[in-house]
């Protein structure tokens, strides 16, 4: 099960909390309806605290691939916060580790 949460720091930005599973599924509709609602609002910065998800697929990385190019289409940027190390090397492993930025928290990133 998959969960996705948001807040707005800023009116511009918004953290995005994805706990559980992103995995091959409907489960993560919930994920493409908050960046798309978050985006629609004029949230241009988003920030994804990844701290809870404890496992990704290749699907699971697609979506971030789409939310990716839905946010920079606006003129906006994507960060990644807080991943654990099966969520990181599952990015490492498709050297999207060098398309996305990293950071070690959510204040690291600057929210």
């Amino acid at each position: 099960m998959l969960e996705v949460s948001h807040n707005r720091p800023r009116e511009d930005a918004a953290v995005i909390a994805v706990k559980g599973r992103m995995m091959l599924g409907e489960n993560s509709q919930p994920f493409e309806a908050a960046v798309s609602k978050l985006v629609e609002e004029g949230c241009l910065h988003l920030m994804f605290d990844l701290s809870g998800l404890m496992q990704i697929d290749s699907t699971g990385i697609g979506r971030f691939i789409a939310a990716y190019r839905q946010v920079t289409a606006v003129g906006g940027s994507l960060k990644m916060c807080g991943a654990g190390h099966t969520v990181r090397a599952a990015f490492r492993v498709t050297r999207l580790d060098t398309v996305f930025p990293f950071f070690t928290t959510v204040e690291e990133a600057g929210a």
